[in-house]
């Protein structure tokens, strides 16, 4: 029998999270079982259905009727130049995460560069005309206007990584204090006392992140945090060249690198070996996604691992999630839903 007196763990009429609890699968799954998905097995479509009926939950109506008109299309926007997306691995690990799990969908996927001042005219443009279900945003920026315009528009958005701590919009992103921490622990626990950290860009709060884990591990460490060793860079290859030089250039007694990816790690491994540094034997190296550059340097480099690729996947299912419930946020509360996956250490003979 039907137990519709069940009410949520918060007190309320059951939601979209605690039927997906129940059911052990991601949002996303249950709003493809309510939307009637023809992408789901059965299996699944009928442990989700007896979910829903052991709670009581309702699937919200309103939402429902605005099915017929959707576009089933995604966006995913880069508010970054193109050749960055393609000379970075994580852009590409998240597009394949993104893509699989789009794949039990009946949604496209639109890739949409926006890293000049005409494109994101021409993207605002393209949004207010409502031609796409949701958009998620990667490689946000702190003064970024799209997350605004998507609140504006009442358009369903995840981003990668959360503006600040006090974001709005659902978000997934992976722990970058956290890895961060593991990363200068370690070059601690090998002996090395002179650690610099090349930041990314600082106008990306997970880069803001990695910098305060870097600061925190070395004062419990009992070490003084020297502000000099904290060298500003972008996340590119050549920023790390240029923050590498210039670390040399004021510091030459450094012997460690914490650099906050992996091709900033390998920009700055490339001056440390032309100003005659031997890795790790000079200058331990660690550097931060794990990406495949890391494994093909020579020494392979030591780096943080984040889940790319399933954070990508996570991005799919709260942004179908936040599709399925299209009601103006004021209306339901603005619930927040961010997402953060743990990192882990890889160590390689760079540290």
């Amino acid at each position: 029998m039907a137990s519709h007196g069940v009410r949520g763990r918060s007190g309320g009429r059951p939601t979209l999270e605690e039927v997906a609890a129940r059911a052990g699968v991601g949002r996303g799954t249950v709003s493809r079982v309510i939307n009637g998905s023809p992408r789901v097995s059965d299996a699944t479509r009928a442990a989700v259905e007896a979910a829903v009926e052991e709670l009581g939950y309702v699937p919200n109506t309103a939402a429902r009727a605005l099915a017929a008109n959707r576009t089933d299309a995604i966006a995913l926007v880069v508010p970054e130049p193109e050749t960055r997306f393609f000379a970075e691995p994580y852009f590409s690990d998240m597009l394949k995460g993104v893509g699989s799990e789009l794949s039990d969908t009946e949604m496209q996927l639109l890739l949409i560069f926006a890293g000049s001042d005409r494109e994101r005219e021409r993207l605002a443009q393209y949004l207010a005309a409502h031609r796409v279900d949701g958009v998620l945003l990667v490689s946000v920026h702190a003064d970024d206007p799209l997350p605004d315009l998507l609140t504006q528009l009442e358009i369903p958005a995840v981003i990668s990584g959360p503006r600040s701590a006090a974001e709005p919009l659902a978000s997934v992103d992976s722990d970058n204090y956290g890895g961060a921490r593991s990363a200068v622990e370690h070059l601690l626990s090998r002996g090395r006392g002179r650690i610099a950290h090349i930041t990314g860009h600082l106008a990306v709060y997970g880069a803001q992140r990695r910098v305060d884990g870097y600061r925190d591990a070395l004062r419990e460490a009992g070490h003084e945090v020297d502000e000099r060793l904290i060298e500003p860079g972008d996340f590119t290859e050549e920023g790390g060249r240029r923050a590498m030089a210039e670390l040399l250039r004021r510091h030459p007694d450094i012997d460690a690198v914490f650099a906050a990816s992996d091709v900033t790690a390998a920009g700055a491994g490339q001056i440390l070996r032309e100003a005659g540094r031997r890795i790790p034997d000079d200058v331990a190296l660690v550097g931060y996604d794990d990406s495949a550059i890391a494994r093909h340097m020579e020494p392979p480099l030591t780096s943080v691992r984040q889940p790319i690729e399933e954070m990508g996947r996570a991005m799919i299912d709260l942004l179908l999630t936040e599709i399925a419930d299209r009601r103006p946020a004021a209306s339901r509360g603005l619930e927040r839903h961010q997402v953060v996956l743990a990192t882990e250490l890889v160590e390689r003979r760079s540290s």
